[in-house]
């Protein structure tokens, strides 16, 4: 082995301890991973893996990527008609972390990844996270002297109950949709990991991930999360129609379909938030009062020939709403500067229909493209993704990036071990 060879060698065992330390931080608060995450960046980078030109007779791989490196050069392209180059600037600084990725899964990783070992890791985060923030949440309820010292507000004296209280501070600690996401793939990883009856006995195996599912569902209703409820029951019937049997399987899923919708609206419907939401008879009008998103979505289709063939440039649909809201009698809708609380109409908005269309087909490549178990894991993360982004903007902040980075790297390691094992 010559001395370049053992180079790449140490590199790329630091590369990949880093990644898992990433994903072990990734159901935690932003900052631990930020640091985690580019460290394992940097790794990758001095492992020097992209001195050799990518393998691209297999684009199943790298196709994802390649759509995604097109949007991204989208967005850039729209700076040409921006009128705030300001805000395009701060978009294209807000989104250096994913274009970073990219070359990673265009080039690939090391062969000292292993699918099992990240899966086992992440679940187990998960789990640990859960059980870190009730601890945490609990200590401030029966403790309230103590908030000052994290810089919370007054608000947190106003809790009901201990449950109102988890509602309120979870989504301070770490943003509850993609803490809840976070929970959600740990739940995938689990089973898949330990449903392999070669790595440990059938039984043990059978308690571990019931024991990891149960503690990392828990999370989702104690957020208050109303979109997540819906994506985690939207995420088990997908589950159910998969392990149907294949003969009659549609007219067996058309019933899992409808059982399913039935139980997530009725948890929905009896859940604290939406029961405080819907309480007495509410007109349109109180419902934008009560659900921002419904008054946002209002106003920014009110004129779509503004943005619907070019965009309005990246960066700068936050600008166009706050000029609707201040003209419409929301003013604090402006100071608070909200975004469209859409991640498809935000893309229909900044980038008008190619940019959007080009956006979508690089979320349904993620699919098509991977195979095996990867292609199962590809399903799940991108239908949570795409429910996600029909009520938030799921990369309007770092976390979001990061799950995708994770969540692509695991579904590329797991087609390319599904691969090796067919050959």
């Amino acid at each position: 082995m010559t001395k370049f060879e053992q180079y790449q060698s140490v590199m790329g065992r630091i590369n990949y301890v880093l990644f898992l330390i990433a994903v072990a931080a990734l159901p935690f608060p932003q900052i631990v991973l930020r640091y985690t995450l580019v460290a394992w960046l940097v790794a990758w980078v001095l492992e020097l893996r992209f001195l050799k030109k990518p393998s691209f007779n297999r684009t199943y791989y790298f196709l994802p990527f390649v759509l995604f490196a097109l949007w991204y050069a989208w967005r850039a392209l729209t700076g040409l008609w921006s009128p705030d180059h300001r805000a395009w600037s701060f978009m294209m600084e807000r989104y250096m972390t994913f274009s970073l990725i990219l070359p990673v899964g265009i080039w690939g990783v090391n062969e000292y990844y292993n699918w099992r070992a990240v899966g086992k890791v992440l679940a187990i985060s998960c789990a640990v996270s859960v059980a870190y923030y009730i601890i945490f949440v609990t200590a401030l309820y029966m403790h309230p002297e103590w908030v000052q010292h994290f810089g919370y507000k007054d608000w947190f004296f106003q809790c009901q109950d201990w449950f109102d209280c988890f509602m309120r501070n979870s989504s301070y600690i770490k943003h509850r949709l993609f803490w809840c996401t976070t929970q959600l793939l740990g739940v995938i990883a689990a089973f898949q990991v330990w449903s392999d009856n070669s790595q440990c006995p059938n039984r043990k195996s059978q308690i571990i991930k019931w024991l990891l599912a149960i503690i990392m569902l828990s999370a989702i209703p104690l957020t208050g999360s109303r979109q997540m409820i819906l994506t985690a029951a939207a995420v088990m019937i997908i589950a159910l129609i998969t392990r149907l049997p294949k003969r009659h399987r549609w007219i067996y899923a058309s019933g899992v379909i409808v059982v399913g919708i039935a139980v997530g609206v009725s948890v929905l419907f009896n859940h604290p938030r939406m029961k405080e939401m819907l309480a007495g008879d509410v007109t349109i009008e109180q419902l934008t009062l009560k659900e921002p998103r419904v008054a946002i979505w209002q106003q920014a289709l009110s004129s779509p020939k503004d943005y619907f063939w070019t965009g309005l440039g990246g960066g700068q649909s936050v600008k166009y709403l706050e000029a609707k809201y201040n003209t419409h009698y929301m003013e604090y809708y402006s100071l608070m500067h909200y975004h469209a609380h859409n991640q498809y109409l935000e893309e229909l908005m900044e980038l008008g229909i190619f940019g959007m269309l080009l956006f979508i087909l690089a979320w349904i490549s993620i699919i098509v493209c991977s195979k095996g178990i990867g292609r199962q894991t590809a399903i799940y993360f991108v239908a949570i993704s795409m429910l996600n982004m029909l009520t938030d903007c799921m990369w309007g902040k770092f976390d979001g990036i990061a799950i995708w980075a994770i969540a692509m790297m695991f579904i590329l390691i797991q087609s390319k071990s599904t691969e090796i094992e067919r050959k």
